[in-house]
């Protein structure tokens, strides 16, 4: 043990059943017999199982990328010489793509600060991505004689990056930021990779040039760097203030020695003012008589769902309320289940026990409240008076299953398969105050919101974002079925359509996220991109870089 200066344990995290024996080994070290030089490296993953002890008595180091575009950018350029960049095949065109590749890498790493604005997913890109798409680009300079874009952008983004995405609206937004930067154009001296003079392709030269080029790039980049709307960095400052505000309140004191209302008091008021909006389960058996199951009628059967899922969170809802006021009365034992409830009334958050049962929230309890209401009087307006003219797509427990009854209406109507139907998206110019009756075929939607963008009503197409308005609320759209619908090739912007705020959900067996919906077309006047790839070649580049997108429902 004396004799060895330095040990080594590599991924540790890989090794979760030894970690025991770790941590013994470290805890029968005695600093009186070890030489004074010796010291013990470890590293790993972030890791439940990664011994306590060892963490609490060691120097932690950390790994992670710069916050930045222009820190990232000299990070890239760090390990490279005059002797690398010449290449012997094509030193002009390796320089060039050398640095759009850097800075697709870099944009990529500091896009991440943005959210759910800037990936629905948050992907560890690291410099093994990087390195494999240099390797490439250099390996493919001497094979081609002209710079095989088609085969970089393929290999870049489906492949090196492509590999860690599992989304694939980020595919999408990932290949459209590829193409901006990675293409013919970029062998042009000041080739604009983003908006602005220091964002321009610099002309070929020796390392010191690109290192004097990239000391000029801002600090703190605007967000039309990465295509986004100055609004992204409001909506980033919110989730960061946000975070911490809710850091700060699960470490807030459980009892107030000031004279204030106790703990029981308040989560006492909360749940008789909830108790006080008297959701009342809705009677399935009065709604299949009215409204049975039928061929022609495919909404009968959404409805009688609709209505089963809501009494299973109506019931969980009365009875966790009912239990905790008798709990605070010492009527009955307050387990941790119902602890656990209490805790979330105090502190304005959706309890576990009915977000389990419930429709997907990001709102605190105060406005998930007024919702669930609100999703109430929906169906109820529904079972009394018919079939809405328009529907509230928000108010729907599973949307999808609604979308899926009117495809299957305009099938059986004209008796044709639903394979073949599509949907056709017409962003009606009246209100839903003005719709009175629902079309021949199809239905009206409304009740969703858009981000990143907004509507223009004069000229019916979308249009930048105001400013400090992150969120506005968009017209009612007609959902009319065609057969063999043929999508359009310019002039719409392919925009999806999320139940949350979040954009990210679990993957589902159709290959889309749960949180997904739709996909809805809307008018653009921006021109497409008239690029290769399946990805965005009928899509207009601006708004994918946006991240715009509609949602049912938003945070507060």
């Amino acid at each position: 043990m004396g004799r060895l200066r330095r040990r080594y344990a590599v991924s540790c995290h890989l090794a979760s059943s030894w970690m025991p024996r770790l941590e013994a080994i470290v805890e029968q070290y005695d600093p009186d017999t070890m030489h004074r030089d010796f010291r013990l490296w470890l590293t790993s993953m972030p890791s439940d199982l990664f011994p306590v002890s060892i963490l609490q008595n060691s120097v932690k180091m950390t790994t992670e990328p710069p916050r930045g575009v222009k820190a990232n950018l000299s990070v890239c350029y760090l390990n490279y010489t005059d002797a690398y960049l010449d290449n012997p095949h094509k030193p002009v065109e390796f320089k060039k793509c050398l640095y759009a590749v850097c800075f697709f890498h870099a944009l990529l790493q500091d896009r991440r600060k943005f959210g759910p604005l800037g990936f629905n997913i948050g992907y560890e890109f690291t410099n093994s991505d990087l390195k494999c798409s240099i390797l490439q680009l250099e390996n493919f300079m001497g094979k081609y004689e002209k710079v095989p874009y088609k085969v970089l952008q393929n290999l870049v983004c489906h492949i090196n990056y492509g590999g860690r995405i599992t989304d694939d609206w980020d595919r999408r937004m990932v290949m459209t930021l590829l193409l901006s930067v990675l293409n013919e154009q970029i062998e042009e001296d000041g080739f604009p990779l983003a908006p602005g003079e220091p964002y321009k392709s610099p002309p070929a030269g020796n390392l010191a040039s690109y290192r004097e080029v990239i000391s000029k790039i801002p600090l703190n980049p605007h967000p039309n760097v990465f295509g986004l709307h100055e609004n992204a960095d409001i909506a980033c400052a919110q989730a960061e203030t946000t975070q911490l505000c809710e850091i700060m309140l699960s470490l807030q004191a459980q009892s107030s020695s000031g004279g204030g209302k106790s703990r029981d008091d308040v989560v006492r008021e909360v749940a008789v003012s909830m108790q006080e909006r008297n959701l009342v389960l809705f009677s399935l058996d009065d709604v299949s008589k009215q409204y049975p199951i039928s061929y022609s009628e495919s909404m009968n059967t959404v409805l009688a769902q609709e209505c089963a899922r809501y009494n299973a969170l109506i019931a969980v809802f009365n009875r966790s309320l009912a239990d905790v006021l008798k709990a605070l009365k010492g009527l009955v034992v307050m387990s941790a289940e119902l602890d656990s409830v209490a805790e979330s009334l105090y502190t304005n958050q959706v309890p576990a026990m009915w977000s389990k049962k419930a429709y997907p929230s990001l709102k605190p309890l105060a406005s998930w409240i007024d919702d669930l209401v609100e999703r109430i009087s929906f169906i109820k307006a529904w079972i009394d008076g018919g079939k809405p003219p328009a529907y509230w797509i928000s108010g729907f427990f599973f949307p999808q299953a609604f979308l899926t009854g009117t495809l299957q209406n305009y099938a059986r109507k004209y008796t044709i398969s639903i394979d073949t139907v599509n949907f056709d998206f017409n962003v009606l110019k009246k209100s839903k105050d003005e719709l009175s009756e629902g079309p021949a075929d199809g239905c009206y939607i409304h009740g969703m919101f858009l981000e990143g963008a907004a509507w223009d009503t004069a000229q019916h197409t979308l249009m930048e974002a105001r400013p400090k308005e992150l969120y506005s609320a968009f017209p009612p759209i007609w959902l009319n079925p065609k057969v063999n619908r043929k999508d359009p090739t310019e002039g719409v912007y392919s925009c999806p359509v999320y139940k949350t705020l979040q954009r990210a959900g679990t993957l589902s067996t159709t290959g889309h996220s749960t949180n997904f919906v739709l996909m809805v077309e809307l008018p653009s006047m921006e021109p497409c991109s008239g690029l290769f790839s399946r990805y965005v070649e009928t899509f207009s580049s601006h708004w994918i870089k946006r991240a715009v997108a509609l949602f049912c429902s938003l945070n507060y």
